[in-house]
């Protein structure tokens, strides 16, 4: 089923949802989930939406969850922790909406990292069962080249190695519980740099940091590319089926 949600005062500034199919977008008030995915799954762009979930949407709906699309209002420019104020009210509304306990969220570049803000300073640890980045700016990034965006673009320099935003929200414990994280990264970043900044530090029974290269050192892939790769889906597809973040020892087909 193809989910459009939208919050009353949808637009500019606030949090709408959608996934699109093949086909026009076939409006619902709800979706139920199932007992085998029980657990609504919502996808977060990365900063400017150039983020595409052609791919991993229509998979993820194929395999039976409910998905849900988060969407900034505004470009996912402005401040980090505003945006985590509106995720968080969208989580909300999903919870309600479909009478799950808890969400999971998939997200790439900000996408990934912003909701860690949510969990770490809103107190939705407790709505949240996953959180599997796709490239996140866990730590952000040594490259100058993020804040030229040609408009004012608050998130952009949040995101750069050693802002506040980042030293806060890194500060203590990365991966608060009971959360369970995985991070999927690649080798061929070059937004992120460095890219192991996207990993997370934590216990191992709720946190794993994945490089698509290991298991698949021929496989080439951009940050922009992250969410359409057919790799970095099947580690998506292990995180949220299981208990836990994904199995470090699944071995992926390339």
């Amino acid at each position: 089923m193809v989910i459009v949600l939208r919050p009353s005062g949808s637009g500019a500034g606030s949090a709408s949802a959608s996934v699109p199919s093949t086909g026009s977008d076939v409006a619902a008030s709800s979706c139920t989930p199932s007992a085998r995915h029980p657990y609504p799954v919502i996808l977060v762009p990365g900063t400017l939406v150039v983020t595409t979930w052609n791919v991993l949407g229509p998979a993820l709906m194929k395999r039976g969850y409910c998905v849900y699309r988060f969407e900034y209002g505004d470009y996912g420019t402005a401040e980090i922790g505003g945006s985590a104020k509106k995720l968080e009210s969208f989580i909300d509304t999903v919870l309600a909406r479909t009478h799950a306990p808890k969400v999971s969220i998939v997200g790439h570049s900000q996408g990934g990292m912003m909701p860690r803000d949510a969990i770490k300073f809103l107190g939705d640890a407790g709505k949240i069962e996953d959180l599997v980045g796709l490239s996140p700016s866990n730590h952000g990034t040594i490259n100058p080249a993020i804040a030229a965006t040609g408009r004012p673009c608050e998130a952009c320099l949040e995101q750069l190695w050693g802002s506040d935003f980042l030293k806060k929200l890194n500060s203590g414990t990365e991966a608060p519980g009971p959360v369970d994280y995985t991070v999927v990264q690649t080798l061929d970043d070059a937004v992120l740099v460095p890219y192991t900044s996207a990993f997370l530090s934590g216990p191992s029974s709720r946190v794993t940091n994945i490089t698509i290269q290991t298991d698949c050192p021929a496989e080439y892939v951009s940050h922009l590319g992250m969410p359409s790769d057919p790799v970095a889906l099947q580690w998506v597809e292990n995180a949220l089926a299981r208990k836990g973040p994904a199995d470090p020892s699944f071995t992926p087909v390339c």
